[in-house]
Protein backbone atom coordinates (compact mmCIF):
# COMPACT_ATOMS: atom_id res chain seq x y z
CA UNK A 1 0.00 0.00 0.00
CA UNK A 2 1.39 3.27 -0.67
CA UNK A 3 1.35 6.00 1.95
CA UNK A 4 -1.62 7.97 3.41
CA UNK A 5 -2.28 11.52 3.22
CA UNK A 6 -2.55 13.29 5.59
CA UNK A 7 -4.32 17.03 4.56
CA UNK A 8 -4.92 19.88 7.56
CA UNK A 9 -8.52 19.02 7.68
CA UNK A 10 -11.47 22.09 7.90
CA UNK A 11 -13.19 20.40 10.48
CA UNK A 12 -12.36 17.29 13.27
CA UNK A 13 -15.48 15.58 15.13
CA UNK A 14 -14.61 13.35 17.66
CA UNK A 15 -16.60 10.81 19.60
CA UNK A 16 -16.03 8.45 22.64
CA UNK A 17 -17.71 5.43 23.57
CA UNK A 18 -17.37 4.78 27.21
CA UNK A 19 -18.97 1.60 27.53
CA UNK A 20 -16.90 0.43 24.81
CA UNK A 21 -13.71 2.42 25.19
CA UNK A 22 -13.68 3.73 21.40
CA UNK A 23 -12.45 6.75 20.31
CA UNK A 24 -13.25 7.60 16.85
CA UNK A 25 -11.74 10.78 15.04
CA UNK A 26 -13.09 12.05 11.64
CA UNK A 27 -11.41 14.33 9.83
CA UNK A 28 -13.93 16.41 7.30
CA UNK A 29 -17.28 15.74 6.37
CA UNK A 30 -18.10 11.96 6.82
CA UNK A 31 -17.69 9.79 3.94
CA UNK A 32 -17.39 6.33 2.46
CA UNK A 33 -14.05 5.17 3.36
CA UNK A 34 -11.99 2.04 3.30
CA UNK A 35 -10.64 0.76 6.51
CA UNK A 36 -7.30 -0.98 7.92
CA UNK A 37 -6.10 -2.30 11.16
CA UNK A 38 -2.73 -1.14 11.82
CA UNK A 39 -2.91 -3.21 15.34
CA UNK A 40 -2.81 -2.49 18.89
CA UNK A 41 -6.17 -1.20 18.71
CA UNK A 42 -5.95 1.03 15.91
CA UNK A 43 -7.96 1.85 12.60
CA UNK A 44 -7.52 4.07 9.82
CA UNK A 45 -10.21 4.97 7.81
CA UNK A 46 -8.77 6.09 3.93
CA UNK A 47 -10.40 7.32 0.33
CA UNK A 48 -9.16 4.43 -1.97
CA UNK A 49 -8.61 7.32 -4.78
CA UNK A 50 -6.09 9.22 -3.02
CA UNK A 51 -5.03 7.76 0.08
CA UNK A 52 -6.48 10.71 2.20
CA UNK A 53 -6.61 9.94 6.02
CA UNK A 54 -10.31 10.73 6.70
CA UNK A 55 -10.16 9.43 10.14
CA UNK A 56 -9.05 6.91 12.31
CA UNK A 57 -10.30 4.77 15.59
CA UNK A 58 -8.75 3.67 19.01
CA UNK A 59 -10.24 0.73 20.46
CA UNK A 60 -8.88 0.18 23.90
CA UNK A 61 -8.18 3.58 24.52
CA UNK A 62 -8.06 3.54 28.26
CA UNK A 63 -5.22 0.68 28.16
CA UNK A 64 -3.31 3.14 25.58
CA UNK A 65 -3.30 6.09 28.23
CA UNK A 66 -2.63 4.24 30.99
CA UNK A 67 -0.22 1.47 30.25
CA UNK A 68 0.13 -1.61 32.07
CA UNK A 69 2.74 -1.65 34.70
Amino acid sequence: MEKLIVEKPERVSWEYDDGADVLDISFGKPQKALSMDLGSGVVVRYLEKSNELVGFTVIGLKSVLRPAK
